[in-house]
């Protein structure tokens, strides 16, 4: 076939037909395919959710190909050998929320929930769309300045569309009657997100170089400013209802949570703002150091110890119940909540803390001696864990899934506060953390900050935190642990073994 050629103003650009190939590889063609199935699946009422969803994956899909293809140094630090994946980043949270509201019409068309619930996941919906386009926005400026043709067809198309899409979501935000807040307020609270998730996503890539790709960063910032704001909108609302009298308290946004949720959000976003004051408080303390005597510098170790475990403590002691009593009203402390809900049902919650730790201790112990004193290749070694997640997991699912939500979260907690640890490399097991962590690291992992577990982790937790309330699906609080624990699993085994067939070069 002849090739077509085009000329643009100011630019050159040759299209063949083996192009397309390069520009659609597998990970795009998926999230095509997925984005076409759901809009498929839309019905009237989120038409223009739909239409914002589209916009965004084209600005999204031509910035990707921008990027991937463009010669000139890479404007951050991202994690080396790995693609940009702003296409993944930008439209996964957006595409899951569309998801969610897709599934919740279809249960409020059977009376089987109520208005409120569409009411929040929508001003959740908007939000998460505000976060993804003004990041692609910074993405798409950042590259016109950088490139040496400032004219780039895919950061030129990329802003196009993104444009167009504020103004059919700023169209849709203010005229919908599904969200009762006033125009202004909904347009202000969105802008917030976008403004947050820009602001987060420079302070990421800035702080951690070399430890993501720019997709992952995006999907990381979009869903920790998500999570806040939604903390904040809950704190917002119950203090609104103590400023005003109960019965002019609309209940526009009041969603059903449970004192699980509430504990797992309390818990990770206190561990998740708690480095921030650690770090002026270790500050004040080397300040403290350098000012005294020379003799007093040996116990700068643990000086720094006591002041970790003592910020801490009167964090997750005080600060973050506070709030959780605050919000839910929690007639004890969430701490003692905790262990009158174990023991509530203390055979089949106990043993299973039991079969856990048989599991993890036998499985660590085996695969660090296998790490240390073996030539088996990390990516497979690390492989084995996405086994034994199936094995913990799954028969937790099926006979305790509100226990296994509650532990999903407390081994987040613990995830964090060993990260904590070994980034501020907190005596004395800052260290020893740190090497037993990086046992099990590849290329792809950074010294600076280690994320293979907390991928694991929350790819098979968020499925089930997802699933909770109404769910007309009942297979898809499995569907992270069968697919990172299966599927990826059998997926790197079978490639390492028979080698890799790629459907394009950049794929």
């Amino acid at each position: 076939m002849r090739d077509l050629i085009l000329f643009p103003r100011k630019t050159r650009f040759w299209w063949r037909p083996s192009m397309a190939t390069s520009f659609l590889n597998g990970e795009r063609a998926v999230v095509v395919f997925f984005i076409g199935i759901l809009f498929y699946s839309l019905p009237p009422s989120l038409l223009f959710h739909g239409v914002a969803l589209s916009l965004l994956t084209l600005a999204s899909f031509s910035l990707e190909i921008s990027f991937d293809s463009s010669n000139s140094p890479s404007l951050f630090r991202t994690r080396p050998g790995a693609s940009s994946g702003i296409l993944l980043g930008a439209v996964t949270l957006p595409s899951l929320l569309l998801s969610k509201l897709v599934q919740l019409s279809r249960g409020f068309s059977l009376d089987q929930l109520q208005l409120q619930e569409i009411q929040y996941l929508t001003l959740q919906y908007w939000a998460t769309s505000a976060s993804a386009c003004s990041v692609v926005l910074f993405l798409a400026f950042a590259r016109r300045r950088s490139s040496l043709s400032p004219s780039h067809w895919g950061a030129r198309f990329s802003l196009c569309s993104i444009f167009l899409g504020i103004l059919i979501s700023v169209a849709a935000l203010a005229t919908t009657s599904q969200i009762g807040m006033h125009p202004a307020l909904k347009l202000a609270w969105v802008f917030c997100h976008g403004l947050a998730s820009v602001k987060l996503i420079q302070h990421f890539l800035k702080t951690f170089p070399s430890c993501a790709s720019i997709g992952e960063a995006f999907l990381v910032t979009s869903g920790i400013v998500l999570y806040f704001f939604d903390m904040l909108l809950l704190t917002t609302k119950k203090l609104h209802g103590l400023l005003v009298s109960s019965e002019s308290v609309t209940a526009e946004y009041e969603t059903s949570r449970s004192e699980i949720s509430i504990i797992i959000q309390g818990l990770v976003l206190g561990l998740l703002l708690y480095p921030i004051a650690l770090k002026y408080f270790l500050q004040i303390w080397e300040w403290s150091i350098n000012t005294s005597p020379a003799g007093a510098r040996r116990y700068h170790e643990i000086g720094r110890t006591v002041i970790f475990l003592a910020s801490l403590g009167f964090v997750l002691i005080v600060i973050v119940p506070s709030w959780m009593q605050f919000v839910k009203g929690f007639h004890v402390h969430p701490f003692f909540w905790v262990i009158s809900f174990v023991f509530s049902e203390p055979s089949k919650r106990l043993s299973m803390c039991i079969y856990w730790m048989c599991i993890i201790c036998v499985s660590v112990l085996r695969f660090y001696n296998i790490s240390k004193n073996s030539k088996i290749e990390r990516i497979l070694l690390r492989k084995y864990y996405h086994l034994m997640a199936v094995l913990m997991f799954l028969p937790a699912l099926i006979f305790q899934p509100k226990f296994l939500d509650l532990a999903f979260g407390a081994a987040l907690a613990i995830f964090l506060m060993l990260e904590i640890i070994r980034v501020w490399r907190i005596w004395p097991l800052g260290q020893p953390i740190n090497q037993f962590m990086n046992a099990f690291t590849d290329h792809r992992d950074s010294d600076l900050l280690i994320v293979s577990h907390f991928s694991l982790l929350l790819g098979c937790a968020l499925p089930i935190w997802m699933s909770t309330g109404y769910n007309d699906r009942p297979l898809a609080p499995f569907a992270g642990i069968l697919s990172l624990g299966i599927g990826d699993t059998m997926a790197s085994m079978v490639g390492h073994k028979y080698g890799v067939l790629r459907w394009s070069k950049t794929g």
